[in-house]
Formats: C-alpha cells, sequence, structure tokens
C-alpha cells in the first residue's frame, strides 16, 4: 500500500474511491501471500466441512464459482481437494484471472478454470456452490452480487461467505486484529468499493450484523454463521 500513497491522498480529498486494478501490482501478490496460508490450512479442512452436505456433493461431483478469486489461491486449493468438481474462478480485474490462469495451467489441475466477470453478472447458473473469500465487502453493490448469486445457485445450492471475523460494535473490535484491518480497510476495501455503482462501503470490519443485512437484502431466506476462527 506506501506505493499508492499519492493516489490514496488524491482518493481521501475527492472521495471518488480508488479501484482494485488501479493500485500498485505488489498488492496483488500480497494479497495472495496474505491469505493463501489461511485458505491452506482452514478450507477444505473446516470452512467447507461447517456446511451443510456441501462437501458430499463436491466429492460427488459439483458446480463451483469462486467470486472475486483474484490469484486463484482458493479457488485452486479447492480444485485440487476436489476433483470430481468444477470450479470456476470469476474476477473484474482482469490481470489477476491471467495470472490464475497460468499459475493454474502449471498445478496440471483440469477441473478448474477462470473467466473476467464481476459479482453482479458473472456467466452461468445451476451451481451448487458459490464462494466469496474475502471480497464481499469490498463490492460496491454486495446487495446486488447476493441477488446475483440467488438466481444462479441451484435450489439447494449453498454460498459461502468468508470475512474478516468482526464484532458489530467498533469498540469491540478495537484490538491489535481489528486495528489491521480497519487499517487495510481504509486504504483499500473502502476504497475500492467507493469506486464502483452503489459504493455501499462496507470495509473489512463489517461485522456479522451488516453482513446478514446485506445477504437477506439480496435475497437469501437463511443466513447462519457456519464457523468462526479463534
Amino acid at each position: 500500500m506506501y506505493h499508492d500513497e499519492e493516489i490514496m491522498e488524491k482518493a481521501f480529498k475527492s472521495g471518488e474511491g480508488v479501484s482494485w486494478g488501479d493500485h500498485h501490482s505488489c498488492l496483488f501478490c500480497g494479497t495472495e501471500k496474505f491469505f493463501r496460508p489461511s485458505y491452506s490450512t482452514n478450507l477444505v479442512q473446516n470452512l467447507l466441512p461447517s456446511l451443510e452436505c456441501v462437501v458430499e456433493k463436491l466429492k460427488r461431483g459439483a458446480k463451483v464459482a469462486d467470486v472475486g478469486c483474484g490469484h486463484g489461491a482458493s479457488t485452486m486449493i479447492m480444485a485440487e481437494a476436489f476433483p470430481n468438481s468444477t470450479f470456476i474462478g470469476y474476477d473484474f480485474h482482469k490481470g489477476s484471472v491471467d495470472h490464475a490462469a497460468e499459475a493454474a495451467k502449471k498445478t496440471g489441475l483440469k477441473n478448474i478454470s477462470f473467466q473476467v466477470g464481476s459479482a453482479k453478472d458473472f456467466p452461468g447458473e445451476d451451481y451448487d456452490l458459490v464462494a466469496f473469500f474475502d471480497c464481499l465487502h469490498d463490492m460496491g453493490d454486495p446487495v446486488g452480487a447476493c441477488k446475483h448469486v440467488v438466481q444462479a445457485l441451484k435450489a439447494d445450492g449453498s454460498c459461502l461467505m468468508v470475512e474478516p471475523f468482526a464484532n458489530d460494535s467498533l469498540a469491540e473490535n478495537l484490538n491489535p486484529v481489528g486495528r489491521a484491518f480497519y487499517s487495510f480497510s481504509t486504504v483499500l476495501c473502502v476504497p475500492s468499493s467507493l469506486s464502483q455503482d452503489v459504493g455501499l462501503a462496507l470495509g473489512a470490519q463489517a461485522g456479522e450484523k451488516r453482513l446478514r443485512d446485506v445477504a437477506i437484502q439480496g435475497g437469501f431466506k437463511r443466513f447462519r454463521r457456519a464457523t468462526e476462527t479463534t
């Protein structure tokens, strides 16, 4: 983020935000390196098993969309663990999609692909699972994204929203981890959202209540915290 001091100064003055793709390229690699260890140790082991019937579907063969996939770390981890399922990673940043596609090619995985697409218009239907890994809060219109997911899922499909842990009040989040995420959010997540259509600007410490409101407004009939970090 230090590379972007000049553009962030302009954004703070204008309030127009900064699109993800307008940041220094080091951000994209840095984000992957920041989140990959957590996905490697928790995604298949804890997150997916916390969802009802999802692992069983993935073992048999399911259709999965990983929305806001970035460099595709989460997509590739799932594709390797469940070879009978098909995984498509979508991101609105073409540079990240190209990087993910090249990385997947090197792994030799045959059940994975990457395409440019936003959360509100990614193609396809009858998905068994749609996942958002640490990205829903960055989006300009997360409610619109949820509306699209509701339409894209099978009747018995599931949506997994992985978000940085946060309580619902600022006071409860003033701890070392919360302070770090508020910092990231100030210079990355909120500006990214503000640069897009609605610009809801949830930020990386939105809390469960706001995320629940977004999901319900988007058309989901059921929302539950399936698991949480310690």
